[in-house]
């Protein structure tokens, strides 16, 4: 009986084990093959041209291939859906694990699950009727398709994850802590923000990662709202992020081309760029627990 059991044990370990080696895997095999696929682009551009240059026109006459608006685009979308996205997730996590009457925990909690559930082409459908015409209006500006558009979209998409990943940590705070800060004579708010947060920020810090990717990785809603045009960012001008750019262009660029390689190219750097922002942010939040 119990070699049976240390048999099957080791027939679980060895199919873990395979599945952790498959996922691996496929993570080098895409980076093999972006890298492989977006260097020759770059080398015959030149890498200062490619990342510094501040025209696209991949199909003009005399084709230009600058990526520095895409960058920045991305950059600062992500930044602000994340500027207003995380404080409203993690104070309606807050209420919703700490506060919230059972019924209301009940409706919100459902409310977030279908936002989670909603595919990406709805939001966008929505955002380019409701809230670029809303833009336009409010601001009294040409065309309501810009950065700010999709900032405000890409902020309400990350709000599930956030929301749910960080009631989690914080419902998994053991109580023992809060019944000891109260008894301390501390009031509830500033238990959950002094105590139960603070023990609660692995998980809340990984729903912010997670946000974070949601965000820089997102592409048909953004290129709904976002007016999809090579400028240089603005808050209310048309643009374009770097999944936009890969996805509005790779259907019809020729194979071979130096437009197609150029694609990967921007591909690869937006690979790059969210590897860097993950081990950015997984680097702070282990120096904090090691603190």
């Amino acid at each position: 009986m119990k070699k049976k059991s240390n048999l099957l044990e080791h027939i679980v370990h060895g199919i873990f084990l395979i599945l952790g080696l498959i996922t691996v895997g496929c993570v080098l095999v895409i980076t093999v093959y972006l890298v492989a696929s977006g260097i020759p682009a770059i080398k015959e551009i030149g890498l200062i041209d490619f990342l510094f240059g501040k025209k696209w026109a991949s199909t003009a006459t005399e084709p230009a291939y600058g990526i520095l608006p895409f960058i920045l685009t991305s950059f600062y979308g992500t930044a602000g859906a994340i500027a207003i996205g995380v404080p409203i997730g993690f104070l309606t996590a807050v209420y919703l694990a700490k506060a919230a009457p059972k019924k209301v925990k009940e409706i919100v909690g459902q409310a977030v699950s279908m936002l989670a559930g909603i595919p990406s082409v709805v939001y966008g459908l929505v955002g380019m009727m409701v809230l670029v015409p809303g833009i336009r209006k409010v601001f009294n500006v040409p065309d309501g398709a810009s950065l700010l558009a999709s900032i405000i979209v890409l902020a309400i998409m990350i709000l599930p994850s956030i929301i749910k990943m960080s009631v989690t940590a914080l419902e998994a705070v053991p109580k023992e802590y809060e019944d000891a800060s109260l008894a301390l004579g501390a009031t509830p708010e500033e238990t959950w923000f002094r105590v139960s947060v603070p023990a609660a920020k692995s998980g809340i810090a990984a729903a912010v990662v997670l946000g974070v990717g949601r965000a820089i990785g997102e592409a048909m809603a953004v290129m709904m709202v976002a007016g999809n045009v090579a400028n240089m960012p603005s808050l209310f001008q048309s643009v374009r992020f770097l999944t936009t750019a890969v996805a509005s262009e790779m259907s019809y660029a020729s194979y071979g081309s130096l437009q197609r390689e150029a694609l990967f190219s921007i591909a690869l750097v937006l690979f790059l760029f969210i590897m860097l922002i993950n081990a950015t942010l997984n680097f702070f939040l282990k120096r904090s627990k090691e603190g």
